[in-house]
């Protein structure tokens, strides 16, 4: 079913759910709806096989109000001047700490029944990044993801090391009780039951244009319930769950991250943009629909262009989402088949 999202810039179509056949003109090429933004951004809470009938009218509600806030967040710092980085920390930040989602303070429990925390974050004026995977014991992924990007000379810190940086930076701690949440240990006992790891959705992301053109992007999560001592998703590895590159897009990815690995979603986005001239809407559906899902993964992904136009592409019954772009307000989604058109 194709799926669209309308924010008030014009009759600009910026968000599609669709399986795209024939690429565009080259992405060099603006075309008279490719108006630039002011700035952008957009964001995930993760996708699922949920529908109307697994979450309640006031669960709802809940998710919108959660999203939206942290769009506001986002948009806030746009408004205001600040980089497509700055807003992207903001809106995660503030997802990383509402147990709805499955980062931060919701994140799932591992097989030792412990939390396990990935993050990256990327901009786009010089693909710089920084990403942590196996955190514990701090507040905010992101924001370690970041002070990796931008105090330190290397990419990616795991377990202890992500640790020993993050306390050295004076990344902001929390004790273990902080991430736990209900929701999440009734999970765990399930899955613990069962000896076996069960999907959860909730993994939080965003992508971000600001008022100077560049691009940002970040992802958050707690991996999968009763995952494995060790194991790693895509949400921390740039190319698979994270990408950004003022030449083409930002990407922020979530699903089951093994399949978004093998087929390094983010960077494939970006490539079919760069090296074969196809729009966002019709590299990200290709992506999704064809390239991941032949490998029988299920999710999507947010992104951005370089104009700012916002596209969420999907494969899976549901994917928390939203957009905000200068000049309208914010709009959300929840369900694959949800039109909005404020």
């Amino acid at each position: 079913m194709r799926q669209c999202l309308f924010l008030g810039l014009g009759a600009l179509l910026i968000a599609c759910n669709s399986n795209p056949s024939a690429p565009s003109n080259a992405h060099q090429a603006k075309r008279t709806e490719d108006i630039q933004a002011h700035w952008s951004i957009a964001i995930h809470g993760g996708a699922g096989h949920f529908g109307t009938e697994s979450l309640s009218a006031e669960q709802q509600a809940a998710y919108r109000l959660s999203m939206t806030k942290a769009l506001e967040a986002g948009g806030q710092v746009l408004e205001q001047g600040g980089s497509a980085t700055q807003a992207v920390v903001a809106a995660i930040a503030l997802m990383e700490d509402d147990s709805l989602f499955n980062a931060g303070r919701g994140a799932v429990y591992t097989a030792s029944g412990a939390h396990e925390l990935d993050a990256s974050i990327m901009r786009g004026s010089d693909r710089n990044c920084g990403a942590v995977t196996g955190l514990q014991g701090f507040r905010h992924p992101i924001q370690v993801a970041v002070s990796v990007m931008e105090e330190s000379e290397h990419v990616f810190f795991s377990g202890h090391g992500a640790g020993e940086f993050a306390q050295s930076v004076g990344a902001e701690t929390a004790e273990p009780g902080w991430f736990h949440t209900q929701k999440a240990k009734a999970r765990f006992e399930r899955a613990l039951a069962r000896d076996t790891t069960q999907e959860k959705f909730g993994t939080v992301g965003c992508v971000a244009l600001d008022t100077k053109g560049h691009l940002a992007a970040g992802t958050s999560t707690g991996g999968m319930t009763y995952k494995r001592h060790g194991r790693i998703g895509d949400s921390p590895i740039i190319g698979a769950g994270t990408w950004a590159d003022d030449r083409t897009c930002a990407v922020s990815a979530t699903g089951w991250g093994e399949f978004f690995i093998r087929s390094s979603v983010a960077h494939d986005i970006h490539a079919r943009m760069l090296h074969a001239g196809t729009s966002l809407e019709e590299a990200a559906g290709e992506t999704i629909h064809q390239e991941m899902a032949a490998l029988g993964g299920d999710g999507g992904v947010v992104a951005i262009d370089h104009w700012g136009h916002p596209v969420f592409s999907m494969n899976t019954p549901g994917m928390f989402r939203g957009a905000f772009i200068s000049g309208g307000k914010p709009v959300t989604a929840l369900f694959a088949d949800e039109k909005i058109q404020p």
